[in-house]
């Protein structure tokens, strides 16, 4: 599989019947990873191939496919309607959104639209595996449980929010979770290119007439633009990993940091 949080997904549903391994390591970004040789010899061996939509694909997932054509190839995405990738750019004297048809990949910050993923995934380890369906089925069922409750938890710490839904990012990574929670994102990077001199200053201003005081950052890209803003903000920089292991740990951990950097 691709990354990281789909190992999550995986194993809540196949349990110890699955042995998972990941493509993009910790602290590797999926814009701009490339398989190692080992792990392309090891597809050799796999059954399925769980992929999601994210970038590092567009290049490498037929050559995954070619190296073993026994390999069933799942898009755990299938069925979800992406939404365009947005990054805020200083025309005039607005910020306005700016998207060039490209989908945002990161389906995987938003739990329902897991559910759909984890039905997917179910029903790849049930087209493979028809022996142990109801291993699977129970745990699928444990799974989708625990996805509302979750959602629900974070539905909640979001109510009465108010008019203030904004929370500047480097990397527009939580639209989706953003959607589903009626908040908003403010992206300073976009498609990999940083602002430009006048629209970091612009970027700066709209922090300011808005309140932001927090800039949220993640591992796998470099934050020196983010600490320029925060700098002259007179605010901080927080980390937030779209790609933590701990799945449902971290969406809580980041739903509590949004929260907070709201008020």
């Amino acid at each position: 599989m691709s990354i990281l949080p789909q190992k999550y997904f995986v194993e809540k549903i196949g349990g110890d019947l699955v042995d998972v391994a990941v493509m993009v390591e910790p602290g590797a970004s999926p814009h701009t990873y490339e398989p190692k040789p080992k792990q392309m010899v090891a597809l050799a061996k796999t059954t399925i191939y769980f992929a999601i939509g994210v970038p590092f694909e567009t290049t490498w997932l037929a050559k995954i496919a070619a190296t073993n054509p026994n390999m069933l190839v799942v898009h755990t995405e299938a069925d979800i309607k992406k939404i365009p990738m947005r990054g805020h750019h200083h025309q005039g004297t607005e910020l306005e959104q700016d998207h060039h048809g490209i989908r945002d990949p990161h389906v995987w910050l938003s739990p329902p639209l897991v559910m759909i993923q984890a039905g997917n995934i179910l029903q790849a380890l049930l087209k493979v595996d028809p022996a142990h369906g109801p291993v699977y089925e129970k745990n699928y069922n444990s799974f989708m449980k625990e996805l509302v409750v979750l959602d629900g938890e974070i539905r909640a710490a979001f109510e009465g929010k108010g008019k203030d839904v904004e929370f500047m990012v480097f990397h527009p990574a939580w639209g989706y979770f953003a959607q589903a929670y009626g908040l908003e994102q403010v992206p300073i990077e976009f498609e990999g290119k940083q602002p430009k001199p006048a629209e970091l200053h612009y970027l700066i201003q709209y922090a300011k007439e808005r309140g932001i005081k927090v800039i949220f950052a993640q591992p796998q890209f470099s934050w020196q633009i983010a600490q320029t803003i925060a700098k002259s903000i007179d605010g901080q920089i927080v980390f937030v990993d779209p790609l933590a292991a701990d799945w449902d740990t971290n969406l809580r951990r980041v739903a509590s940091r949004f929260k907070s950097a709201l008020k």
